[in-house]
Formats: structure tokens, sequence, C-alpha cells
């Protein structure tokens, strides 16, 4: 199974953003890696650039690779509506996505794994695949027999972030993708227009 393994703190460095969420690291040095640091100067960006960075930093951010974002965005740009917003919607209705705002797992990274080692179900049944595409009024449960698994209890008890296009039964342990979110729901720091603009060159 495909997926970046990388080290993450020089690609946050590299978007000037902790993309994979708490960075101590990040933290320390917020600014773009390369020999001379801080100090280096850095020329203007030519505008295929900008948009190849936003492009990269979305595939970063949800954990997908370059052939995957490219099928999702021609699924994007064929249905109806604004191909950007739709692109985001498709990336956060991704089941491993899901997982993770349900506050299941502490990072994608997590809920990836999670999803493929068969602890999550879906309307009941199990599915182990991260790139599941969820529909409105499914529901994201933990399997009954990986409820008391440390991780899983440990995500839940830090879980602070709440959205309204989610709901969680904390008792059942589990949540309802109640509708598909829109853009301003998304709290990703993502330039969708600037990605819609390098894919139509």
């Amino acid at each position: 199974m495909a997926r970046y393994t990388g080290p993450k703190t020089k690609i946050a460095r590299k978007f000037s953003e902790a993309i994979f969420g708490d960075d101590k690291s990040f933290e320390k040095r917020n600014y773009p890696p390369g020999q001379h640091g801080a100090n280096k100067r850095r020329g203007k960006k030519s505008e295929y650039a900008i948009q190849l960075a936003e492009k990269q930093k979305a595939k970063y951010t949800y954990g997908i690779l370059e052939r995957q974002f490219a099928n999702l965005f021609k699924k994007a740009s064929s249905s109806k509506g604004i191909t950007g917003e739709i692109l985001l919607q498709l990336c956060e209705s991704r089941l491993d996505n899901v997982v993770y705002r349900l506050g299941i797992a502490s990072s994608r990274p997590a809920a990836r794994q999670l999803v493929s080692h068969r602890h999550i179900t879906v309307n009941g049944s199990i599915v182990n695949i991260p790139s599941y595409s969820l529909k409105a009024g499914d529901v994201v449960a933990v399997r009954e027999k990986s409820k008391s698994l440390e991780a899983i209890e440990a995500s839940l008890a830090n879980r602070s972030d709440v959205y309204e296009w989610i709901s969680w039964n904390a008792d059942k342990m589990e949540g309802n993708y109640v509708s598909v979110p829109e853009r301003i729901q998304i709290p990703e720091n993502i330039k969708e227009q600037l990605i819609v603009e390098l894919y139509s060159k």
C-alpha cells in the first residue's frame, strides 16, 4: 500500500505550515529547509511554482499520492458545481479523513492505519480501504473488538474539534457522516483555485 513515509517536519517547513498537526520540531524551525536555512535569499516564485506547491500541500495534508489525487480532480471536474470546492469535499469524504475528524485517531496516518487494520466499520460492515468514499448518512464506528484499543481511547480522550457535518456518539463509539461539508466548514488552509488552474493548463 503506497503512502508517504518520509520526514514530515521537512515537508511542513517547505510549506511554512504544520500540515501534519502539532510538531515541536517545526515550531523551532518554521522556515524552509535547506543548507542556508532562514538566511537564504529566495527569489520570486513563478505562477506555476505557486500552483504546484498548493497541489503538493493538499496531497500531503490528506495523505494522497499523485495518481489518486489526479483521479479525484478528474471526478471533481466532471461534477456539477465549483471544481475546487468539490475536490476538497471528495478529500474530506474519504474514510480515513472522517475517522481522523471524528477523533478516533490523532492524525490522518493513524486513521489510515486503523482503517487498513480492520478496526473501523461503515454501516455495520468492516471497511479496510482508507480511500473509501462516504455518503451522507453513513455511520462510521469502531469495531466492537477494537473499542478497548489504547490508541483509540487516548485519541478520543483528547478529542476537542467539533464539526457541523459529522456527529459523534461517545457511548456507542460511532459517528454519523451527516452531510458533505461546505467549503466554509473545511478548516484546511488550501487555496483550491490554484490547484484547478494548475490542472487546467
